[in-house]
């Protein structure tokens, strides 16, 4: 596995690079004026085709790396990757146009994610088949019907989850990155070599994207990039979970409760405002980090003052992660545990949050401030 996560690191890495020199002239300016820019000058935003191109074509060849004996304990013909292309095919394809034109409407992108939401249904087959409590089981599997749709939600929502953390340098490239080495863990443990080469080939590539966005900042993931990232996560956790039934429900949602809760947050703070829930701001949590916690930096070039700044709101959001990645790996089984602690990582949120918003940082970052 390995050799695997070595070539899509070098894919990405390369891949990424030139889809850089090749379309940084053909993307449309990024507004000026949007509330979620926190960069001077014109980045493109094309990251999410080299990590795409990265993951797919080593997976494509895995046949040649069992070929020389580096791979030989993969079945590849299980993974069946025509599959998973097609199922990624409508909304990264959307996430592209949107990327270099910023023009596909918000209703567009979000019927092309539950395109591919039921296209994970239809061709992979997910579903959430239990939710690990008796009292709702028996009524669950009574219904089969709500654990398609709750799976499709998932796959449909999580892409856009992703899409709303990607707002600074680094942030949601290590969540990717993180999640996925948690579920490659998982899935090792319960002897599924598949979906653990699935999940080790998407870190891997995601890692050869960040070499050129972290610290750096010369290429953004744009919205197809949080699209292969949310697709790809959501559905090999879905698939774990259905295989293993040893595997909680609850793991990859603690896995994931940073960006799934950011999400629902938003969308509850602007409903209370009467605003739409798909309108851009700039009150999200790693926003307010970068206006109320990160220390200024004195640099006489404003491009390069941004960017710092822009570099040291990423950690302190990693930190927020390793609070709910932790735990779901040492209670992967136990799904009591795991909501017990999804709970508390929503209330630990909110009061951050609160804190944050009345101008009372909360101690955790007051004392690792930068």
């Amino acid at each position: 596995m390995l050799s695997l996560a070595a070539l899509a690191f070098l894919l990405s890495m390369v891949l990424t690079l030139a889809a850089r020199r090749m379309l940084r002239r053909r993307a449309r300016r990024y507004p000026l004026d949007a509330p979620q820019r926190f960069h001077v000058g014109q980045v493109p935003r094309v990251g999410g085709l080299g990590v795409l191109a990265g993951w797919l074509l080593a997976l494509a060849a895995l046949p040649l790396l069992q070929w020389v004996d580096l791979a030989g304990n993969i079945d590849s013909d299980r993974i069946h990757l025509w599959k998973w292309t097609a199922m990624l095919l409508p909304a990264v394809a959307g996430g592209v146009v949107e990327d270099l034109t910023q023009r596909l409407p918000a209703r567009w992108r979000l019927l092309l994610t539950l395109s591919s939401g039921l296209l994970a249904w239809a061709l992979l087959g997910v579903a959430v088949p239990r939710l690990d409590f008796a009292w709702l089981d028996g009524w669950w599997r009574a219904w089969p019907a709500l654990g398609v749709a709750l799976a499709v939600l998932a796959v449909a929502g999580l892409p856009h989850a992703f899409n709303i953390i990607d707002g600074y340098n680094g942030l949601a490239g290590v969540m990717a990155i993180v999640v996925c080495l948690a579920l490659a863990h998982v899935a090792q443990q319960v002897g599924d070599r598949e979906l653990a080469s699935l999940a080790v080939a998407l870190a891997a590539a995601t890692g050869g994207f960040l070499v050129w966005n972290y610290p750096r900042g010369l290429i953004f993931a744009g919205d197809a990039g949080a699209y292969v990232w949310g697709l790809l996560i959501a559905v090999i956790s879905l698939l774990l979970v259905q295989r293993h039934p040893i595997v909680s429900p609850w793991f990859p949602l603690l896995l994931l409760i940073y960006p799934v809760w950011e999400t629902l947050f938003s969308m509850y703070r602007k409903w209370v405002r009467g605003d739409s829930p798909g309108m851009a701001d700039a009150l999200h949590l790693h926003q307010l980090i970068y206006r109320r916690v990160v220390s200024s930096v004195l640099d006489e070039d404003e491009a390069r003052n941004m960017l710092k700044r822009n570099n040291r709101t990423a950690p302190y959001l990693w930190g927020f992660i390793a609070l709910s990645v932790a735990p779901a790996l040492l209670f992967w089984r136990f799904s009591g545990v795991l909501l017990a602690f999804c709970v508390l990582f929503a209330a630990s949120y909110v009061a951050a949050y609160l804190a944050l918003v009345r101008f009372k940082v909360p101690r955790v970052f007051r004392s690792s401030r930068m």
